[in-house]
């Protein structure tokens, strides 16, 4: 009887350091923005997600943050933002943002993902971008005139100061109601990721409850 005592003693110690190592720590998991920066989503937690279309990990990692985001709750928000820190990655940023002023992106901002890397077609080429929008049911000329138009390029240029912003050093990149930056290299991949923004959201959720 002791020593199956001492082995459940033993069994609880574990569990209970595992937990605790499961726990982000600044400065390795997530950084914390000092100061914090202002959301735009009020009295909602704001989460900003930084992505590349042409990023193999961020492909990786849209279905865990498709499956967060639906069990995220209506208190938290989802921003995504391109991220634009090099030249090379301006033609992604300008479909997202004229697929999003035709209302098209919530239809085709995956298929973007999968038919780039899994079916290797070039759309941050903008004729291939062009040809694809077509055989996907967008009247081409209007997303050429959207992808062209003084808007995006302004939104362009905003989501490239953004990187600046929030201290962005790397795709993809989640930041949690302007304090909390989390990615994929910090956290120790996709998966990983996912588990530390949820953990940042439950803690931010904590300190918007005490104000």
């Amino acid at each position: 009887m002791n020593t199956l005592r001492s082995w459940l003693l033993l069994a609880a110690a574990l569990l209970f350091s595992g937990l605790a190592q499961a726990q982000p720590v600044a400065g390795r998991e997530f950084t914390e923005l000092d100061p914090p920066r202002p959301v735009s989503t009020g009295p909602r937690i704001e989460v900003i997600e930084f992505f590349y279309y042409g990023c193999p990990i961020c492909y990786e990692a849209q279905p865990h943050l498709t499956r967060w985001q639906i069990k995220s709750g209506n208190d938290v928000v989802l921003i995504r933002v391109p991220a634009v820190s090099r030249d090379g990655w301006e033609p992604f940023a300008r479909s997202f943002y004229a697929l999003d002023a035709m209302g098209q992106l919530a239809r085709l901002h995956w298929p973007v993902y999968d038919n780039h890397h899994f079916d290797s077609k070039d759309l941050k080429d903008e004729k291939t971008m062009l040809e694809w929008v077509g055989r996907n049911g967008v009247d081409a000329a209007k997303f050429k005139e959207a992808w062209h138009s003084a808007a995006t390029t302004e939104k362009v240029r905003a989501a490239q100061k953004m990187l600046d912003t929030y201290a962005i050093r790397g795709v993809p990149s989640l930041v949690v109601d302007g304090k909390y930056v989390t990615s994929a290299r910090m956290a120790g991949g996709t998966k990983q990721m996912i588990a530390v923004l949820e953990q940042l959201v439950d803690r931010a959720r904590a300190e918007r409850s005490k104000k």
